[in-house]
């Protein structure tokens, strides 16, 4: 790795001989959830450690933040297969993870975006109640929890802003799943904080990500999407397409870190900040030297 990593900065600094200042400056995005500040942190400090001159971007939502890679706000950033098919590009066929990968990368690529390669990380929307609770209603997969709202089980939802609006969101999920549920079973409230008070009973179903490490702490059983609702979410960097033309070496910077990413190894690092506390930059930073990236 090392040896790598001497080459990757040897590339470095011979494309920037022939290049120009301006071409080391990268805005490096990111959206506004444990996960992607994590990705964020560990992409600026990783890039700025060969050479590249970062900004920082993130905390931002999704479709905010596609709207500044497409006006060149920012040039790169971690997204999600399934987002980028449902969400940006109003596709609702049920694909593969290959194939939504491979629809989005040559859809997007017409827009000037361009999907480098996709980790085995795959951080899919899920619904999830405590253990207990789903043993004792008899709650497995979301058919069973469609089933329990129809015959009028007393349940409160934690969704965040985003899942309630998104196209593959809250509506559509109930429309896939024939099951209604009443705005005042409904708690809107930041993602973070849904985990929180599922634990603690202020609801009863919490929207999660599959790769957050709260799911097995917190003992929450995540519901099977059997009839696969969800698309695949496989995580990759996507990057503008003038950015790489100015920077080629950049793609197998950033494929390099794609390749140590995986869904445990994503959810080990979000349980680091979200249950041990230890801050996002350290979690990051110590990712990078595990791996000789700095």
């Amino acid at each position: 790795m090392r040896l790598q990593r001497y080459l990757t900065h040897l590339g470095l600094a011979s494309a920037l001989l022939v290049g120009t200042a301006h071409a080391s400056e990268l805005t490096v995005g990111g959206k506004n959830y444990t996960e992607q500040l994590i990705l964020s942190s560990m992409t600026s400090q990783y890039l700025d450690d060969l050479g590249y001159d970062i900004e920082k971007r993130d905390g931002m939502g999704s479709s905010v933040l596609r709207q500044a890679q497409e006006n060149g706000q920012v040039d790169l950033y971690w997204e999600y297969t399934g987002t980028s098919l449902i969400v940006y590009n109003d596709i609702d066929e049920t694909l593969s993870a290959d194939a939504t990968y491979e629809r989005v990368k040559a859809l997007d690529a017409d827009k000037g975006i361009i999907w480098l390669e996709p980790s085995a990380a795959n951080n899919t929307y899920a619904l999830a109640m405590r253990d207990d609770t789903a043993e004792e209603m008899g709650i497995e997969t979301l058919d069973d929890l469609s089933q329990a709202i129809n015959e009028d089980k007393s349940l409160t939802f934690g969704l965040d802003t985003e899942f309630y609006s998104r196209k593959d969101g809250w509506r559509p999920l109930q429309q896939a799943y024939e099951f209604r549920v009443g705005r005042d079973d409904i708690v809107r409230m930041d993602t973070g904080l849904i985990y929180s008070a599922l634990r603690d009973g202020n609801v009863d179903v919490g929207l999660v990500f599959s790769t957050d490490g709260r799911v097995p702490a917190f003992d929450f059983r995540v519901l099977e999407d059997s009839r696969d609702f969800f698309p695949a979410y496989s995580l990759t960097p996507v990057v503008r397409e003038d950015v790489l033309e100015t920077n080629p070496q950049l793609a197998e910077q950033l494929n390099t870190l794609s390749g140590l990413l995986d869904d445990q190894t994503m959810a080990a690092l979000n349980a680091r900040v979200d249950v041990e506390r230890e801050t996002i930059e350290r979690v990051a930073e110590s990712f990078l030297e595990k791996h000789d990236l700095i």
